[in-house]
């Protein structure tokens, strides 16, 4: 099982598309799809309790690398929110909620991938992981003020539908996570918690992830083959954002830290907890909210995509870690030479 489960994990670049594509049949098959929402909160769970499970809370409490947390999460809620907020506008103007789910994309910073990317690209990982768990804390508790203030003059905002939602989605799941994880360590210890068992939780997220993709294009399948050309509109508004995103924290990363920060910070600014985004908007905004969650969707299929291939050209942006030159023999005549 545990197998199969990693299996859909490693491979969403294509297993978040077929999902979606089984949730469009479905939903172009049946009469009434609605009846699949009792499931949202459900999924909703399954998606983001086993990420609170693996996350390092006291980390926040680390310090020696101020600078790179601040700079990362002031890209993250002074500068990417209100990119999103003008690109929503510029590019659905007369169409309120589609702009509301660009804007939603932006406001949860991080996910479990920030940490991994990170690795597999040999940067900074105690950093990474500090800006998951300072940027879930930041945005849980500034999204919907972000929403009110950016988009309250267009649409009624249910503040306290929002916030409860924000309870349910992250706040329960958070604490669950946690007493999980402390009741796991004190039964088997913290190397075989590091080791063996916090590597189970992750796929069980990606469940999670696929069912409400799932789930999202089943509800919305008909109004799509209704209106095809408008669900391909919602592409470049997302290739825009994203692109504008890895250029700036990119330029950023390379001019002002070394390379195992900058790398953290690239993937602790692009990677956006697309999960929990995905769970407000189909909690919190009614019949709304399944049109919002198609964005969140398209959000996924680009932004493993874009990270996969950052990954590959890491080392050519910041150059080989420290290790790989000191393999590499022509770097060591190189340097000898020079």
């Amino acid at each position: 099982m545990f197998k199969t489960l990693s299996f859909l994990q490693k491979n969403l670049s294509w297993t978040v598309p077929l999902f979606m594509a089984g949730g469009f049949l479905l939903g172009l098959y049946m009469e009434d799809s609605s009846s699949l929402k009792v499931l949202i909160l459900p999924f909703t769970f399954l998606m983001v309790y086993p990420m609170m499970v693996t996350l390092q809370f006291k980390t926040i409490l680390q310090g020696g690398d101020t600078k790179l947390q601040l700079v990362t999460q002031l890209i993250n809620f002074a500068v990417i929110p209100f990119l999103a907020f003008f690109l929503g506008k510029w590019f659905f103007p007369n169409d309120p909620y589609l702009a509301l789910g660009f804007l939603l994309v932006s406001l949860l910073p991080t996910s479990g991938m920030t940490i991994s990317w990170t690795g597999i690209s040999k940067g900074n990982m105690t950093a990474a992981v500090k800006m998951t768990v300072v940027g879930l804390l930041l945005g849980s508790l500034l999204t919907p003020i972000y929403i009110k203030w950016l988009m309250g003059a267009s649409i009624s905002i249910p503040m306290v539908k929002i916030f409860t939602q924000i309870a349910v989605v992250v706040v329960i799941p958070m604490v669950t996570g946690f007493i999980t994880q402390q009741l796991i360590i004190k039964k088997y210890g913290i190397p075989r918690f590091k080791k063996d068992i916090k590597k189970q939780f992750p796929p069980l997220s990606t469940v999670g992830v696929l069912l409400m993709v799932f789930i999202a294009m089943t509800l919305k399948a008909k109004s799509i083959m209704a209106d095809p050309m408008g669900f391909l509109s919602l592409v470049p508004p997302l290739l825009a954002l994203y692109i504008i995103n890895i250029l700036l924290s990119t330029l950023i990363g390379k001019r002002f830290f070394n390379r195992a920060d900058g790398l953290a910070l690239v993937y602790g600014t692009v990677l956006r907890n697309l999960s929990i985004a995905l769970a407000i908007a189909m909690t919190s905004f009614g019949q709304e909210g399944s049109a919002i969650a198609l964005i969140i969707a398209l959000g996924y299929i680009i932004q493993i995509q874009l990270s996969s291939w950052y990954v590959k050209l890491s080392s050519k942006i910041f150059g080989a870690p420290e290790e790989d030159k000191a393999k590499d023999p022509s770097f060591k005549t190189f340097t000898t030479r020079t």
